[in-house]
Parts: C-alpha cells; sequence; structure tokens
C-alpha cells in the first residue's frame, strides 16, 4: 500500500469538495481550483475527510495511488491558506523593483530583465534584494519561482545569483596564485 496515497486529506471548515469520476473541484477563501484526474484512481468524498483509492498493486496503479493523494491535497491546502517560495538577490548592483503587476530585475547583465507573473500568482517585493512568490497552485507557484531563478542562477565562486532564502550554495576555491605554485 502506498505510504503517501492511503493518508486520508483532511478537510477545513472553509473549504467546499465536489468530487465527480475523474474530476475534483475545491473551492475555498483564497479562490477555486479544478483539475481532471486519471480515470483509474477512484476519489471518495465522507463526512469531511478525501480518500483515494486504486484498483490494483500494479506499478502504474501505485504511482498514480500517491500521485493523485498529493494534488488532491495541495489544491486543498492551496485555497486554504495559499503557497509561498522566498527569494532573494546575493550580488553588488542586483535588485528588484515593482511596477504595476510585473518585476524589474537588474542582475548584472546590460539590461534590465521584466518578468509578468502568469495569472494566479503574485510576486510581493520585500525590499530590493528580498521578494517572494505566492498564489493558490503550488505547481505554478515554483514554476515561477524556479523561472526567475534561472534568469541568474547562483554560481559557486562568489555566490552571486537569484536563490532562494535560505538556500546554502556550495562554494568552490578559485584557481590558485602564483605563490601556489611548487617548483619542479
Amino acid at each position: 500500500m502506498s505510504r503517501i496515497g492511503k493518508l486520508p486529506i483532511l478537510i477545513p471548515g472553509a473549504v467546499k469538495v465536489a468530487v465527480e469520476p475523474g474530476h475534483v473541484k475545491v473551492e475555498g477563501p483564497k479562490g477555486k481550483l479544478e483539475r481532471t484526474l486519471p480515470p483509474d484512481i477512484t476519489v471518495e468524498l465522507a463526512d469531511g475527510i478525501i480518500v483515494c483509492k486504486r484498483p490494483s498493486d500494479g506499478y502504474k496503479h501505485r504511482a498514480l495511488h500517491g500521485l493523485v493523494r498529493s494534488l488532491i491535497a495541495n489544491m486543498v491546502i492551496g485555497v486554504n491558506e495559499g503557497f509561498t517560495k522566498h527569494l532573494e538577490l546575493v550580488g553588488v548592483g542586483y535588485r528588484v523593483a515593482k511596477q504595476g503587476d510585473e518585476i524589474t530585475l537588474s542582475l548584472g547583465y546590460s539590461h534590465p530583465i521584466k518578468f509578468k507573473p502568469p495569472e494566479g500568482v503574485t510576486i510581493d517585493v520585500h525590499d530590493q534584494t528580498k521578494f517572494s512568490v505566492s498564489g493558490i497552485e503550488k505547481e505554478a507557484v515554483g514554476q515561477v519561482a524556479a523561472d526567475i531563478r534561472a534568469l541568474r542562477p547562483p554560481e559557486p565562486y562568489k555566490g552571486k545569483g537569484v536563490m532562494y532564502r535560505g538556500e546554502k550554495i556550495r562554494r568552490k576555491a578559485g584557481k590558485a596564485g602564483k605563490g601556489a605554485k611548487t617548483a619542479a
């Protein structure tokens, strides 16, 4: 039995869930999400608890069981609390500014980079080097954060770039200077 797939999903009081064969709709205080699910996995709703069941112990069904349960759980958490990814800029002259609904990033290139998040995702700028990506859909929030990080990924020599807050960069030693060479 899947350790994740067999866990029940508790539905908070402010969240409404509608389950149809192959489709789930979740509505809460932050918004509304819906998703089409694989037809093999059955989703049952009873007494404020969602349970996912699979028809067999085949490899495909085991994989889908945990996946479907995680997707539904993320939908319930998203419409109730939302998801946030915190990012920060490290580097001299690296800064972020918000203009309307898009942000402008100065990342050491010859030009500033304008980034407009997709619908359903918001970017909040806390100061010139710290900002956060938030929304109700976990996949979209993670993808937008990854796209922004990919504009200037952290590099291992000086540790400069766009990184998740609290991320540890494995540093490398630079080239050895002239004094480090040994006479042969």
